[in-house]
């Protein structure tokens, strides 16, 4: 049974994503079809490509992942289906893939051409599903679209290291539902890098010295627990993407405050690692 996953910023009250699964079942009668998120920001490329990033390789070979954000066919937003690590991908070329594909090379791409056959103002619901509704059925990528050699990347999506070497320059790409602040800086750069070098990260008003492996790193669990003091403590970590992360130790969101709204850290806000110049 073919797997298709939903990756959009439709959110839940309007009809949309009903209608994209409506329209799969109509075209196969054996599909499971999981949602992976529909609450990405409204065409935002950079959480978009983080959250497929971070969840696609969770699925078995041959999954089939349909990611709708800024996917409206433009002669400047053409429209692709890429294999890749084993795995199905229909989305529109705007750098959706671009933190994949850093590290990964795809086995084919195409540009989707079959537009001309398909009436429609709603992309994702008509030839996103076609598309992988084909594919679904073991039909090919090249009968769907022409091969194509490279795919659009982003600006912001990929951090800058200063020529002096001595600087990190990232932002904020994501914040989950707990209001922690990840970023795009990753633990390998982090390391070739730094070097050893103690360093200061700063964002706003937030300074650290310390990177964590998890969150509960910061707790001394031989002082009394009434005597910790460290629910709602900023830190930061390599999560579980292997990027730092901006966080609170359980603080919740809706009483103590998030790490995003405690240090007025939104998407897309710079991230500085300044390392010690040896």
């Amino acid at each position: 049974m073919a797997i298709i996953t939903l990756t959009t910023d439709f959110g839940w009250k309007d009809p949309y994503v009903g209608a994209v699964k409506g329209a799969i079942h109509k075209e196969l009668d054996a599909v499971t079809i999981v949602d992976i998120s529909h609450d990405i920001s409204p065409f935002h490329i950079a959480e978009a490509a983080y959250i497929i990033q971070k969840a696609y390789d969770s699925f078995p070979d041959g999954t089939i992942h349909i990611i709708g954000v800024d996917a409206e066919h433009t002669p400047e937003n053409k429209h692709v289906a890429i294999l890749l690590n084993g795995h199905y991908f229909i989305c529109a070329d705007n750098g959706s893939l671009c933190l994949i594909m850093s590290k990964l090379k795809a086995e084919k791409m195409v540009e989707i051409n079959i537009h001309d056959r398909i009436s429609s103002n709603f992309t994702t619901l008509d030839v996103f599903v076609q598309t992988a509704c084909h594919i679904a059925r073991g039909g090919t990528l090249e009968v769907i679209g022409k091969p194509i050699h490279s795919l659009k990347s982003i600006t912001g999506i990929h951090p800058q290291v200063s020529d002096s070497g001595n600087y990190i320059n990232g932002q904020v790409i994501y914040i989950d539902n707990y209001g922690n602040s990840v970023t795009n800086i990753s633990r390998e750069l982090f390391k070739e890098v730094g070097r050893g070098r103690t360093f200061e990260l700063s964002a706003r008003s937030e300074r650290h010295k310390k990177i964590y492996d998890r969150y509960s790193d910061i707790v001394n669990f031989e002082t009394a627990p009434e005597k910790r003091d460290v629910d709602g403590k900023g830190l930061v970590i390599f999560n579980t993407a292997g990027l730092i992360e901006i966080a609170t130790y359980r603080s919740n969101p809706l009483t103590v405050g998030s790490a995003s709204t405690l240090f007025g850290l939104q998407l897309d806000a710079p991230v500085i690692i300044n390392f010690e110049n040896k």
